[in-house]
């Protein structure tokens, strides 16, 4: 390994092809610079073991610990023919057992004595009720005289322990990061000085020294500190440069007209608006009328009346002369808010028709599904300037309509909606249209400045008055059989009252899903595929809800039928629906009051509380049974009584990031920025974030094409690789 890499340079050369197509393939690692920034998950000390307690989360996993062999026995199977060796190895919390077969037997049969320690990678497994590692790739460690000095200076050092996959472990990428470490000093530093040393920051070679070879805790705490600042810092001032470019763009300013649209809409209105709506209405009125877009994104709890707020800010932009656009993510969401804008509109919405209001306007829906013939007036309408406002889903983007003068872009749920379709619509105006994205997800706040950090925020918190509280409980199935039948005995109370009932399920079960469905092990080791819709509307039907009428919802069935079905419920006559996640969303019938969530472990918090929304929207008081086989102790059972514990979302959305890590908060529109975050970890560093935004902020203000700060530049242009670009070119 002689060679050392320039820092752009692909690791072919330095580490050999075949380490190189390793990390390339496996962990998206090209050049010398990306080893730099692959850091270590955590670090073993020589003299301490690894808890092996927590091995339990992992089966499957691939893991590295530290442990010392307990014993070790060589067995034979097959009248003598089969070696099989057994290491049993400990760090004084736990045991786990490594198995080694066949002619591989000898080599660790001498190495791994008892009392030796080493270093263990392999896939965690279970095999009789036991954790295992098969045929475990290891390290020994050990400084006994006749090693070199090397070792002995190595021995009293922490132990960088890598993210690693199967076909490269952790100690063989440490000696790849060695091979890169001399060009740290090439690195070039994004943060001002200013910014740097009014921080009391290290700089950037000395961080990725101290990270991937720390000689003492307090090294790992400085790098870290630091390399967390960096990856907020870089992508905030992305994110402040996407503010200060969109509010040079120009729009139209949209001012409702004084006894127009909104005012005679505002009149008829049965109750009146929250201090929590009247707020964010102004916010939204405020942005409407400057000549730079709006992009503003509100937040608000399942029925906080969102849908009331954005109505209101359609109203006014067709008072000015505009037209509104509403963007869902599913036909039957689009459906469903075509018919309660028409509802809450009434005659206004009748515009140019008979009896209808003469200022009322045309509402139109646009969804992929309809006819020709109302397509094309529907189309007519949008180009004509007849309809002002138009609902749909993305066919809504389609080269072929045409507006007549687009003013407003509502976008409901966003986190289901790609970039490129906001950026689609938002070339369908003159001049940029106004945005506005409406999401029921609360998203904490640090997670809003950094995925829709190119956004204003406003949040909606209080209820309207009339919504009654929803009780949620856990009803452990396996543990109290009694209990879920007490469930299907509620479900009856509520429909003999007059009410109506969800019950959900993960998964359709019309054997297309069944071969995607992967063997799921139940906590212990039982495999069950998860609760189908088809399979349990059938044993509800038959057995414990046997004479009420039971109809089934999901997403495979021919639009006409989920609407006839979803139309049905709506007007009473279908009193239990068994439905997949399709009523997730916006679905609205005050009259139900029960859900039911089978196998509700399989969904994340935020999904669930989603969910539980569904109910309780009317005056009667809701009721959520959360479905489960867990057993008590399990973070699944402890994910759940999470959501019985409280109705507050933005509280449930913090529990569900720290609980998921950092994954996938908000679907695959953003993968851009959240894969770009190594050692930012969402929740627990909101001052850093915070802090980062501001300095963007004024950093940006002072100086927006960075012409005095070519390593920030350098930077940006590295985290806005080409994918990355184009996630922040569109939001």
């Amino acid at each position: 390994m002689g060679h050392v890499p320039a820092l752009d340079e692909d690791l072919k050369k330095t580490l050999g092809p075949a380490t190189a197509k390793v990390l390339a393939e496996q962990l998206g690692l090209h050049t010398a610079l990306d080893l730099l920034h692959h850091y270590p998950r955590r670090y073993a000390e020589r003299g301490e073991l690894t808890s092996l307690t927590e091995l339990a989360d992992q089966i499957d996993e691939h893991v590295t610990v530290v442990a010392q062999v307990a014993d070790a026995r060589i067995l034979t199977f097959n009248g003598g023919r089969g070696k099989r060796l057994e290491v049993t190895i400990t760090d004084g919390s736990g045991r786990l057992q490594l198995v080694f077969f066949g002619a591989g037997v000898h080599k660790p049969h001498k190495e791994l004595l008892p009392g030796s320690r080493a270093m263990f990678a392999g896939k965690v497994s279970k095999f009789n009720h036991k954790l295992q590692l098969a045929h475990p790739a290891y390290e020994p460690l050990g400084a006994e005289a006749g090693e070199s000095d090397a070792a002995a200076a190595f021995a009293s050092r922490l132990i960088p322990i890598y993210p690693a996959c199967a076909k490269l472990e952790s100690w063989k990428i440490s000696k790849a990061v060695d091979a890169v470490l001399p060009r740290v000093q090439d690195t070039v530093d994004p943060l001002p000085p200013a910014l740097r040393e009014g921080r009391g920051l290290i700089p950037l070679p000395e961080a990725l020294l101290k990270i991937h070879r720390p000689a003492a805790k307090a090294d790992v705490e400085d790098a870290r500190q630091r390399l967390k600042w960096d990856e907020a810092f870089v992508l905030q001032v992305a994110l402040a440069r996407r503010r200060h470019a969109d509010s040079q763009l120009p729009a139209v300013p949209r001012r409702p007209t004084p006894g127009g649209l909104l005012d005679s809409f505002d009149a008829k209105l049965p109750f009146t608006l929250t201090a929590g709506q009247e707020n964010v209405s102004k916010e939204i009125f405020d942005d409407l009328a400057t000549s730079h877009p709006m992009h503003r994104l509100l937040q608000g709890e399942v029925g906080s009346g969102k849908t009331m707020v954005a109505l209101r800010a359609m109203l006014a932009v067709v008072d000015s002369g505009g037209q509104a656009a509403m963007l869902a993510p599913t036909e039957v969401l689009a459906q469903q808010h075509h018919r309660s804008v028409t509802e809450m509109m009434g005659e206004l919405a009748e515009g140019g028709m008979l009896g209808g209001s003469d200022r009322g306007t045309k509402v139109v829906l646009l969804t992929g599904s309809m006819g020709t013939a109302a397509r094309r007036q529907a189309l007519l309408d949008l180009v004509t300037g007849e309809a002002g406002i138009v609902i749909g889903t993305h066919a809504l983007i389609e080269d072929k309509v045409r507006f007549h003068d687009l003013g407003l872009v509502v976008v409901d749920e966003q986190h289901r909606f790609g970039v490129e379709q906001r950026d689609a619509l938002r070339s369908k105006g003159k001049q940029p249209p106004h945005l506005l994205v409406m999401t029921a997800t609360p998203i904490p706040r640090t997670v809003a400045m950094t995925v829709f950090g190119d956004l204003e925020t406003s949040v909606l918190d209080q209820l309207p008055a009339g919504r009654s509280p929803i009780a949620t409980h856990v009803v452990p199935a396996k543990d109290k059989p009694h209990f879920l039948a007490r469930a299907w005995e509620r479900v009856r109370e509520e429909v003999e009252k007059g009410h109506q009932a969800y019950v959900v399920c993960p998964r359709i079960g019309d054997g297309e899903d069944e071969p995607r469905k992967k063997k799921e092990a139940g906590e212990d080791g039982d495999k069950r595929p998860p609760l189908a819709v088809l399979e349990i509307a059938e044993e509800l039907a038959k057995g414990p809800l046997a004479g009420l009428a039971v109809e089934v919802l999901h997403g495979r069935m021919d639009p006409a039928d989920k609407d006839d079905v979803m139309r049905r419920f709506a007007a009473g006559e279908v009193k239990v629906l068994v439905a997949t996640t399709v009523i997730e969303v916006g679905v609205n019938v005050p009259n139900s009051t029960v859900m039911v969530i089978m196998d509700a472990d399989r969904f994340g918090v935020s999904q669930l509380h989603q969910l539980r929304g569904r109910v309780g929207r009317g005056s009667a008081p809701g009721l959520c049974l959360l479905v489960s086989e867990m057993h008590e102790a399990s973070p699944a059972r402890a994910r759940l009584a999470a959501v019985a514990a409280t109705l507050d979302g933005f509280e449930l959305s913090r529990i569900d990031l720290e609980q998921r890590r950092e994954g996938d908060v908000l679907g695959q529109a953003q993968s851009g920025v959240r894969s770009s975050l190594r050692m930012l970890a969402v929740i627990e560093d909101e001052e850093v974030i915070a802090q980062a935004r501001e300095e963007a902020g004024r950093v940006v203000a002072e100086d927006p094409g960075l012409q005095r700060l070519p390593g920030l530049r350098t930077a940006l242009d590295a985290l806005l690789d080409t994918e990355r670009e184009q996630y922040l070119e569109k939001g």
